[in-house]
């Protein structure tokens, strides 16, 4: 902590310096954040009640990836929230750390919960014999422990790096959370090594994944010529939501950190993309499609109605 030098907190400038303007971001915000969570709880509850559903790997790791969407949100949402009633935006050096370690930190074990999704709608459509004997509950603790501990090795490499660098002035930050890039325009060094580890710890990683799991599920629709049409739509209906949300999750990711350090206009719009409407849009697209969690969904709240009417 010696090496940040005089500084002791910084400034957002956020979305605006509108007041009006702020309240409406105030009032769209909480919505969202709200729906958020109120949606991915909602997943993760409904499928932890339904034992045919926890004890399929594809739910599990559904309900993983609710509870990560939910956490991912909650570690930055709720303080753009509370910035955006205040002229003054401040967050300090100690709380910029922890946002950004809790930021890296879901998002990396998100991606490996992507990868497992993937991996076990493959073994699923290609190899439907054996899908009992490789996708065991074993095997699915051991991915999320897995997701758990890239997502840590991931975030403590980011913090390590970050806190070798001095800030000595200024502390204003052109942004609503702490990000990688951001920072590194106030770090009174030259900072042109650390954003080459920035793009290789995340950006590159993020290419070759995102490029994996498309080639994956590439092979997944090949396959699908051998099936029958009842089970090809079902196959396609699944996949089809896995990648849309791997591309909702990996494009703007790819686009902020893939690039030389350079800080762009709309890098904020990229920002709100994915720290608020993507872990939105994920439980939308997961039960608008998805015929059994639409049916889990309906018979839990007719369990809760019929026991709040017996009270």
């Amino acid at each position: 902590m010696q090496n940040q030098s005089f500084i002791t907190e910084f400034v957002f400038l956020g979305l605006s310096q509108n007041p009006n303007v702020q309240k409406i971001i105030f009032v769209i915000c909480l919505l969202v954040y709200i729906a958020t969570i109120g949606g991915n709880m909602m997943i993760v509850v409904t499928v932890v009640s339904t034992p045919a559903l926890l004890g399929s790997p594809m739910y599990f790791f559904l309900a993983f990836l609710s509870l990560l969407d939910a956490s991912f949100s909650s570690a930055m949402t709720p303080k753009m929230i509370v910035d955006s009633l205040y002229e003054r935006k401040t967050i300090s050096f100690e709380g910029c750390m922890i946002q950004l370690f809790a930021e890296h930190f879901f998002g990396g074990a998100e991606v490996i919960v992507l990868s497992a999704m993937a991996y076990d709608r493959y073994v699923a459509i290609c190899k439907p014999l054996h899908y009992s004997s490789i996708m065991t509950l074993r095997l699915c603790g051991t991915l999320v422990g897995v997701a758990w501990t890239g997502g840590f090795l991931h975030s403590i490499i980011q913090i390590i790096f970050t806190l070798q660098l001095p800030f000595c002035g200024p502390n204003i930050i052109d942004h609503f959370i702490c990000d990688l890039y951001p920072l590194l325009e106030l770090a009174c060094t030259d900072t042109h090594i650390f954003g080459l580890l920035v793009v290789a710890n995340s950006g590159f990683i993020c290419i070759i994944i995102f490029t994996l799991l498309l080639v994956s599920y590439g092979f997944i629709l090949l396959s699908l010529r051998s099936h029958s049409s009842e089970g090809r739509w079902k196959a396609l209906s699944t996949c089809g939501s896995h990648i849309a949300v791997v591309v909702l999750f990996f494009v703007p990711c790819i686009f902020t950190y893939a690039r030389p350090p350079t800080a762009f206009s709309f890098d904020k719009m990229v920002a709100i993309f994915y720290t608020m409407l993507s872990p939105l849009l994920n439980p939308m697209i997961y039960t608008f499609r998805n015929k059994d969690m639409k049916n889990a969904i309906r018979k839990m709240w007719t369990r809760l109605i019929v026991h709040s009417d017996k009270k």
